[in-house]
């Protein structure tokens, strides 16, 4: 009996094994590459491991080979706004969500940059918008994703931070809490 799953068991990792190598010659030699990809996906990788200088650097090569390469755009968007250069963030959002108006994580990370600019109105009508277009986003990321990132405790979401701010917008101004440094520090720019 042993013998008969041992022999299933090696007939698998066999078959997973060639289907692996199969695909990664299909991904390496004949998939066809946009002109940019190989440095938007360096730039991905700078920007998972905090390295934003690195990234932001990336992404712009990645649209000096392919000015048509919105998500290097966006990636550009994210790292100067993790860099605290706002302004400039500001304005390639802007012109991502005008070049793809439909895309909710746009919405959700400009909301995000508008919250810490304290810009609060605009940051719950860009949260509004995102979770209008996409009502999943405002369920922030997967467990798989907050396992990829050692992330154990859920961040809060885009919804979450909306009802939050919300709730202190209608209090009166001197009775506002518009920022938990703590709880802020969490919350993510989304990646889709």
């Amino acid at each position: 009996m042993e013998n008969t799953q041992y022999k299933f068991l090696m007939k698998i990792a066999l078959g997973l094994t060639i289907a692996w190598i199969t695909w990664s010659l299909y991904d390496g030699a004949f998939k066809e590459k946009l002109d940019g990809e190989s440095h938007y996906y360096a730039a991905n990788k700078y920007f998972e491991d905090g390295r934003y200088d690195s990234a932001l650097n990336s992404y712009r090569k990645a649209l000096t080979e392919n000015p048509q390469l919105i998500h290097a755009n966006r990636g550009i968007a994210r790292t100067l706004m993790l860099l605290e250069q706002y302004d400039e963030a500001l304005g390639v959002f802007n012109k991502v969500i005008e070049q793809e108006p439909e895309f909710s994580a746009s919405y959700a990370n400009r909301g995000i940059l508008h919250d810490r600019m304290q810009n609060y109105t605009a940051a719950i009508a860009d949260y509004e918008k995102a979770i209008q277009l996409d009502p999943e986003i405002a369920e922030g990321p997967t467990w798989l994703t907050r396992f990829l990132r050692n992330q154990a405790v859920k961040p809060p979401t885009i919804l979450d931070r909306m009802k939050y701010l919300q709730s202190e917008m209608s209090k009166p101004e001197d009775q506002r809490v518009l920022q938990l440094p703590k709880k802020d520090e969490g919350q993510r720019p989304y990646k889709l």
